[in-house]
C-alpha cells in the first residue's frame, strides 16, 4: 500500500471512573456540548511532549475535564477498531484509544468541582439495565432483550452457520435461566447486542437490525464509550473475587452493611447477609475499629476498616461471592 494511503493515527486516553454512593454504582460522564450534549467518558489525546507516560496523560486529562484527581487506576484494553471515531466526510486521524478503569470516592469537593466542569455521576445501570439482578431477574430481559435476540437468531437461520453461531452466543452470554447468568459477561452481552444492531450506537454506525425492532433501553454514549464502560464493568466484577479493590470505593471506616451494599451494587446481585458476613470473616479482610455509628438507622452498628496486612499474607485476597440468594 502506498504511504500516502495511510491514515495518521492518534492515541487517545479514556477513563471509566467508578464510585459507589448508597446502592448506586456510578460512572463519571462528561457532556460534549458540540455534539448535542452527548454523554461520554473523560477523554483526551496523548501528548508525548506534555505527558511522560500514558498514565500521567490520563490523569492530566481527567483533572482538566472533571477537576478530579485520580487515585487507583489500571489499564483495561486498547480499542483500535477501524471507524470507531469517524463521522461522514471525516478526514481526521484514526483514533486508537487506551482505556482505563479508575476507582474513587465521592467527596463534597469533587461534587462542587463538577458543577464548574459539567461532569456528572450517572448510575451505570442506566446504560445497561439488563445487568442489575439485585431485585431478581430484570423484567427488561424477558420483555424486550431476549425477544429481540430471538428474532435476530431466526433471521440469521437462513444461513445455518451464522444462525447456529448467533444462537450459541446468545446462550453463552444470556443463559437460559437465572442460574446460568454470569455477571462478568457484560462486554460479551453488549457486543452481541451491538452486532445485532439492537443498541443505538450500532445503528448510528450504519448497522441495520434484522427487522424493525426499536433500539433497546439503555442510555447511549459517544463513539464506542459504552463498549469501554462494559469492559470496565466486566473487569471490576471479576476483580472483586481475587483482589480487595472494593475497599478503594469505601470510606476509611464503614459498617458491614455498607460493604455488602457496595459489593452488591458492583456485582449486580443480591447477597445473603449472613453468608456475606461469614465470607468476609473467613477471608479476614476487615478488622473492627472499636467504634460504632448510628448513620445506618436503628441500633448502632460496629465500624470496620480494611485490614491491609492481608495483602502480605496471601496472593489473592478477594470476595468470592457465590450464587445469588
Amino acid at each position: 500500500m502506498a504511504s500516502d494511503a495511510l491514515k495518521p493515527i492518534e492515541i487517545g486516553l479514556n477513563a471509566a471512573i467508578v464510585a459507589v454512593e448508597g446502592d448506586a454504582p456510578l460512572i463519571l460522564a462528561v457532556k460534549d456540548r458540540a455534539d448535542d450534549n452527548s454523554l461520554g467518558l473523560p477523554f483526551g489525546p496523548f501528548n508525548p511532549v506534555a505527558h511522560r507516560t500514558l498514565d500521567m496523560g490520563l490523569r492530566a486529562w481527567v483533572e482538566d475535564q472533571t477537576a478530579l484527581k485520580l487515585g487507583y487506576v489500571e489499564q483495561l484494553y486498547t480499542f483500535a477498531d477501524r471507524g470507531r471515531h469517524t463521522r461522514p466526510g471525516d478526514i481526521g486521524p484514526h483514533i486508537v484509544s487506551v482505556g482505563y478503569l479508575a476507582l474513587t470516592r465521592i467527596t463534597q469537593e469533587s461534587a462542587a468541582a463538577f458543577e464548574r466542569t459539567g461532569a456528572e455521576w450517572r448510575d451505570w445501570y442506566t446504560f445497561f439495565p439488563w445487568e442489575d439482578w439485585r431485585d431478581g431477574r430484570p423484567p427488561v430481559l424477558d420483555d424486550v432483550v431476549l425477544p429481540a435476540l430471538t428474532r435476530a437468531v431466526k433471521s440469521a437461520s437462513s444461513s445455518p452457520r451464522s444462525g447456529t453461531s448467533l444462537a450459541e452466543r446468545v446462550h453463552l452470554a444470556f443463559g437460559d435461566d437465572g442460574t446460568s447468568w454470569d455477571e462478568e459477561r457484560v462486554l460479551e452481552r453488549y457486543e452481541l447486542l451491538y452486532s445485532t444492531a439492537l443498541v443505538s450506537e450500532a445503528r448510528r454506525d450504519g448497522r441495520k437490525p434484522a427487522d424493525k425492532t426499536p433500539v433497546l433501553p439503555g442510555t447511549p454514549m459517544r463513539f464506542d464509550h459504552r463498549r469501554i464502560l462494559a469492559t470496565a464493568i466486566s473487569r471490576l466484577r471479576g476483580k472483586l473475587k481475587y483482589r480487595p479493590v472494593v475497599f478503594e470505593l469505601m470510606p476509611p471506616e464503614f459498617t458491614l452493611t455498607e460493604l455488602q451494599r457496595t459489593v452488591e451494587a458492583i456485582s449486580g446481585r443480591h447477597l445473603h447477609k449472613q453468608n456475606f458476613r461469614r465470607l468476609v470473616e473467613a477471608n479476614a479482610l476487615v478488622e473492627p475499629t472499636g467504634e460504632t455509628t448510628a448513620r445506618t438507622g436503628g441500633r448502632p452498628a460496629a465500624l470496620f476498616q480494611f485490614r491491609r496486612d492481608v495483602l502480605r499474607e496471601r496472593p489473592a485476597p478477594g470476595l468470592r461471592v457465590g450464587a445469588r440468594s
